[in-house]
């Protein structure tokens, strides 16, 4: 699962997890952020479960996989999308190009959610005659 949040200046928080049900040794995030490195970015166990946060370029994609116990390649499959790799199988991709458009907010604590006012709509009822 990723999940993201505005970060330092022109940075987006991403944090990548796995459940604890996930039953492994070692976990490794590996993708184009860390020039495919199989042991740059490891993911800590936690109760919860694995995790590791990384601040990515705003504006970009992401290519990306999980390496299990250094032998077994997973995708997330809460990415955002899949693209095919050179090897037969998927990537996982993470977004962070809607990031890139938002205007700077000084007063935006980093980490803090974006949140995006719904526009109003007042629903119509409408009396359906039975007969």
């Amino acid at each position: 699962m990723i999940t993201k949040r505005l970060g330092p200046a022109g940075k987006v928080r991403v944090t990548f997890s796995l459940p604890a049900a996930l039953w492994a040794d070692t976990i490794y995030l590996v993708g184009d952020f860390n020039g495919w490195n199989r042991h740059a970015t490891p993911l800590r166990a936690t109760e919860h479960g694995w995790m590791v946060t990384l601040d990515l370029e705003a504006g970009r994609t992401y290519q990306y996989r999980y390496l299990v116990n250094d032998n077994e390649w997973h995708n997330d499959w809460n990415a955002d999308g899949y693209v095919p790799n050179p090897y037969g199988g998927d990537n996982s991709v993470v977004d962070t190009t809607i990031f890139a458009h938002l205007p700077p907010d000084e007063e935006r604590a980093v980490g803090e959610p974006i949140l995006t006012p719904l526009p109003k709509h007042t629903p119509r009822l409408r009396h359906v005659s039975t007969g």
